[in-house]
C-alpha cells in the first residue's frame, strides 16, 4: 500500500511545479521546460474566434477577423466578447440584383430570386410572370384572371362568392321584374330563361323581356291588282316566321338564315321590275322594314353584313341589361347611316337593341313618282323642273318603334350614282318615301352638305331614303333669243332664195338640184314654225302640233341628206343611170319622217311637248325617235362621202379621165361633206342640250349654228356655184341694162350636169 501513496505525492508535487511556473508567465505566454513561451491561443483556447471569424496567433496574443460577409460587432475584437455579425447585404445596397428579381440576405451572403408570382426567364437574367391560371386555381363557376405577380378570382355570370371563396348559383328569379310581367321566370344554373306568355315574344333573346307581338302587317294583300304574286309570297314567308316567334314551341329558323330568304326574295322582286307603281312600291318598302323589325333581334352576331344580287344590308345588334350608349354606324357600298344608340333604344328597352341599313341596287322609281315632290314646291313644277335618282334607295330601321319625330336628327350620307356638282341648272334634294302619300317627299329632311360624289342628309325621321337631282330648265337670256331670232330670220331669208334660184335656174337643174330644193323647203318651214310656234306652251293641244311639225321636217331635212349621198353615190360608183326617180325620192324625203312621227305619236303621244318648249320629252328616252334617225344618217352618209373619195381619186389616176366631170363631182362632195357637218355637227351639240347636260358653251354653240344653217346652204349651194353666179348676174344685167350680159361656156369640158341621160351626170 506504499506504492501508490509514493505515486501520487509524485503527481502532486509535479503538479505543483507547473502551477508555480505557469503563474509566473506573462498572459499570453506559458511556462515550459522552467521557462515562459508564446502560448497560441488559436489551439489552446477552442473557438476563441468564433464559428464566423478565422484566428491568427501573434506574440503573447491573437486576432480574429471575420469571415467574408461578417463584421465585428466591437473595435477590439481580441475581448472575448467580441463576435462577427452577419452583414445584410440587401439593406446596405452593396449589391444590386439584375433585371426585376429581388435581394434575399442569406447567413455571410444573398441571393437574387424571384418575387412571389414570377419565375425564372430562360436567360436566368429576369423573371417572367407565372400564369396561375395555367392551373385550376379558382374552382367550377368561376374565372381566373392572371394579373403581373398574382392572379384574382371572378365568379361567372349567374354566380356569387361565398365566404369560403366558392362560387354559388344566384336565383335571378326573385329579382322583381327581371322578365316583366308578359312572361314567366325559370331560374336555371347560372342563368334563367323567360318565358313569354301566348302572343309575347322577346325574339329568342331568353334574358329579355317579352313585348306584345302582332304578324298582321305581313298579311298579304291577294285582292290589290298591283300586289305581284312574288311579293306575297314574301309577306307569307315573313308572316310563317313571325307566328313561330308567338308559339315557342314551333321549331323556326335563325335569324340569318331568315334573313337570306327575305334577300332572296326582294332580288327576284327587283329583277322583274314589277315595282313600278306608288301602291307596290309601299307594299314593299314597307314588308322590308317590318322584317328587319322581325329579323334584327334574332341577329347572334353584334354586327351582321349580307349582301345578295341586288339587296345589301348590316345590321348591329346589341344586348345587356342596361341600354347601350355612344354612336353606331352602319354603311353600305352606296350609303353611310349614323345615329346614336340611345335613338336606337327609344324610351322602352325589353333588353335588346338593332340597327339596321338596307341598299337596293336595281330599284328605280318612275317619273309619275319622281315629279310628284314637285307638289310641295310649286315653283319647280311652274319653271318645269325635272327629277331624277341619283342614289340608291335605302331603309333605315331602329328597334325604337316611335320614329317619326325624333329627339335628335339622324345623319345618312349617299354615295351619288352620276358624279356632278350643283350647278344653276342642277341642285340635290334629300327626300323619304312617305307612304301615307305614296310619294316622295322632303319633309323633316334637309340636305346638311353636298359635292359632286356625295350627299349629307339630316333627317328627323326613319323610313326609306334617297337623293334626287332637281334639273333646272336654263333660263332663255335676253342674248339667246336675240341671237336665235336674227339668226333664224337671216337663214328663212337665205332658204326662200335658195328654193327660188332651184326652182327657176335651168342651168343647175338635175336630179341633185331638186334634192337641195326640197331640203331647202323643209328646213324653211321647220325654221319658220321653230321661230313662231317654239314657246306656244301655254295650249297643251297646239305645242304638241308645233312639236310634230317640227319633228317631221327635221327628219325631212336628213332624209333629203341622205338622197343626196346616195346620188353622189351613184353618179361615182354606178355611172350609168344616175337618176333617181322622184317617186322615190318623195317616198324617202317626206314618206319616212311621217312613218316615223305616227309611230311616235300613237306610242307616246305625251311626248310632243314640253313645260318649257315645243319640242320632243325626254321622258322614256322619246327624243330618241329624232336622234336616232338623224345618227343613222350621218353614219350612213360618212361611209358613202369616204367611198365617194375613194372612188374619185382612182378616176384622177386614171389615164384619160373627163377632168370636167370629175372636177363637178368633186365640187359636189365638197359641199355635201360640208352641208353634212354642218346640220350633223349643229344636232350633235343639240343632243347634249337635250339631254339636261348642256353647258352654257353648248347651249350658244347649237343656237349660233342652227340660227345659221339656212345661211350657210345659200353660200355652199349658191354662191360658190359658178353657174348660179353666171344666173345672178345675168339677172342683175336684165334689170340694169346698161351692163353686159355674161355667157356661161357650155362647151364640153364646162357642161352643166342635167337630169336626162345626155347630161354630165352620166358622162363620168
Amino acid at each position: 500500500m506504499v506504492f501508490p501513496n509514493m505515486q501520487l505525492k509524485w503527481t502532486l508535487l509535479l503538479l505543483g511545479l507547473f502551477l508555480v511556473s505557469s503563474e509566473s508567465c506573462e498572459k499570453g505566454f506559458e511556462g515550459k521546460n522552467g521557462g515562459c513561451v508564446d502560448a497560441d491561443e488559436c489551439v489552446t483556447v477552442p473557438r476563441v474566434c468564433g464559428d464566423n471569424a478565422r484566428c491568427f496567433n501573434t506574440h503573447g496574443s491573437y486576432y480574429c477577423n471575420c469571415n467574408e460577409g461578417f463584421q465585428a460587432d466591437k473595435h477590439n475584437f481580441t475581448q472575448e466578447t467580441a463576435q462577427c455579425l452577419d452583414i445584410n447585404e440587401c439593406l446596405k445596397g452593396i449589391y444590386e440584383c439584375p433585371g426585376n428579381t429581388e435581394c434575399v440576405n442569406t447567413i455571410g451572403s444573398y441571393n437574387c430570386t424571384c418575387p412571389e408570382g414570377y419565375k425564372p426567364s430562360r436567360l436566368d437574367t429576369d423573371c417572367e410572370d407565372e400564369d396561375e391560371c395555367l392551373s385550376s386555381v379558382c374552382g367550377v363557376h368561376s374565372s381566373c384572371f392572371n394579373t403581373a405577380g398574382s392572379f384574382h378570382c371572378n365568379c361567372s355570370p349567374g354566380f356569387v362568392k361565398r365566404e369560403n371563396s366558392t362560387c354559388a348559383d344566384i336565383n335571378e328569379c326573385t329579382v322583381q321584374h327581371v322578365c316583366g310581367t308578359n312572361a314567366q321566370c325559370q331560374n336555371e344554373e347560372g342563368s334563367y330563361r323567360c318565358v313569354c306568355n301566348q302572343g309575347y315574344s322577346n325574339y329568342g333573346n331568353n334574358q329579355s323581356k317579352c313585348i306584345e307581338m302582332s304578324c298582321d302587317h305581313f298579311k298579304a294583300e291577294s285582292d290589290t291588282e298591283s300586289a305581284s304574286v312574288k311579293l306575297n309570297h314574301l309577306l307569307a314567308l315573313l308572316r310563317s316566321s313571325c307566328e313561330s316567334l308567338r308559339n315557342a314551341n314551333v321549331s323556326r329558323k335563325t335569324g340569318e338564315q331568315l334573313l337570306e330568304n327575305v334577300f332572296n326574295s326582294t332580288d327576284e322582286l327587283l329583277t322583274e321590275g314589277t315595282i313600278a307603281d306608288g301602291e307596290t312600291l309601299n307594299q314593299f318598302l314597307d314588308a322590308v322594314e317590318n322584317s328587319m323589325r322581325l329579323i334584327g333581334p334574332q341577329l347572334k352576331e353584334p354586327v351582321t353584313r349580307m349582301e345578295t344580287h341586288n339587296t345589301v344590308a348590316e345590321v348591329a345588334v346589341m344586348r345587356n341589361q342596361t341600354p347601350p350608349s355612344g354612336r353606331v354606324t352602319l354603311s353600305t357600298d352606296s350609303a353611310l347611316f349614323n345615329t346614336s344608340w340611345e335613338i336606337v333604344v327609344g324610351k322602352s328597352y325589353p333588353g335588346f337593341a338593332f340597327a339596321a341599313l338596307v341598299s337596293y341596287k336595281d330599284l328605280t322609281s318612275s317619273s309619275d313618282l319622281l315629279h310628284t315632290i314637285s307638289r310641295e314646291r310649286p315653283d319647280d313644277e311652274e319653271r318645269g323642273v325635272s327629277y331624277q335618282l341619283n342614289s340608291k334607295v335605302v331603309t333605315a330601321v331602329v328597334s325604337n318603334a316611335e320614329t317619326k319625330q325624333l329627339s335628335e336628327p339622324v345623319m345618312l350620307v349617299f354615295t351619288h350614282e352620276e358624279e356632278r356638282a350643283e350647278s344653276e341648272g342642277m341642285a340635290y334634294s334629300c327626300v323619304y318615301w312617305d307612304a301615307d302619300e305614296r310619294v316622295w317627299s322632303g319633309r323633316g329632311c334637309k340636305k346638311a352638305e353636298s359635292n359632286s360624289t356625295h350627299t349629307a342628309c339630316s333627317c328627323s325621321h326613319l323610313s326609306s331614303f334617297a337623293v334626287l337631282m332637281a334639273l333646272y330648265p336654263l333660263q332663255d337670256t335676253f342674248e339667246l333669243v336675240l341671237i336665235t331670232r336674227v339668226g333664224l330670220v337671216l337663214s328663212l331669208v337665205c332658204l326662200f332664195l335658195c328654193i327660188l334660184t332651184f326652182k327657176f335656174c335651168r342651168s343647175i337643174q338635175g336630179t341633185r338640184t331638186s334634192i337641195h330644193l326640197h331640203l331647202s323647203i323643209s328646213l324653211f318651214i321647220a325654221d319658220l314654225v321653230f321661230l313662231c310656234g317654239i314657246s306656244s306652251t301655254h295650249n297643251q293641244v297646239g305645242c304638241g302640233i308645233v312639236a310634230g311639225v317640227l319633228h317631221f321636217f327635221f327628219l325631212s331635212v336628213f332624209c333629203w341628206m341622205l338622197l343626196e349621198g346616195l346620188q353622189l353615190y351613184r353618179m361615182v360608183v354606178m355611172v350609168f343611170n344616175t337618176t333617181l326617180k322622184h317617186l322615190y325620192m318623195y317616198l324617202v324625203g317626206y314618206g319616212a319622217p311621217l312613218v316615223i312621227v305616227i309611230i311616235s305619236a300613237i306610242t307616246f303621244p305625251a311626248g310632243y311637248g314640253t313645260k318649257r318648249h315645243c319640242w320632243l320629252s325626254l321622258d322614256r328616252y322619246f327624243i330618241l325617235s329624232f336622234f336616232a334617225p338623224v345618227c343613222i344618217v350621218v353614219i350612213l352618209n360618212g361611209f358613202v362621202f369616204i367611198i365617194t373619195i375613194w372612188k374619185l381619186v382612182k378616176h384622177f389616176s386614171s389615164l384619160n379621165p373627163d377632168l370636167s366631170s370629175l372636177k363637178q363631182i368633186r365640187n359636189f362632195t365638197v359641199t355635201a361633206v360640208a352641208q353634212l357637218c354642218i346640220l350633223g355637227g349643229t344636232w350633235i351639240f343639240g343632243f347634249f342640250l337635250f339631254q339636261e347636260k348642256g353647258t352654257e358653251v353648248m347651249l350658244y354653240l347649237f343656237i349660233i349654228l342652227n340660227s345659221l344653217q339656212g345661211a350657210l346652204i345659200f353660200i355652199m349651194h349658191c354662191l360658190l356655184s359658178k353657174p348660179v353666179r353666171t344666173e345672178y348676174y345675168n339677172l342683175f344685167v336684165r334689170m340694169c341694162p346698161h351692163k353686159k350680159k355674161a355667157e356661161h361656156s357650155t362647151s364640153s369640158s364646162q357642161k352643166p350636169l342635167r337630169s336626162d341621160g345626155s347630161t354630165a351626170e352620166s358622162q363620168i
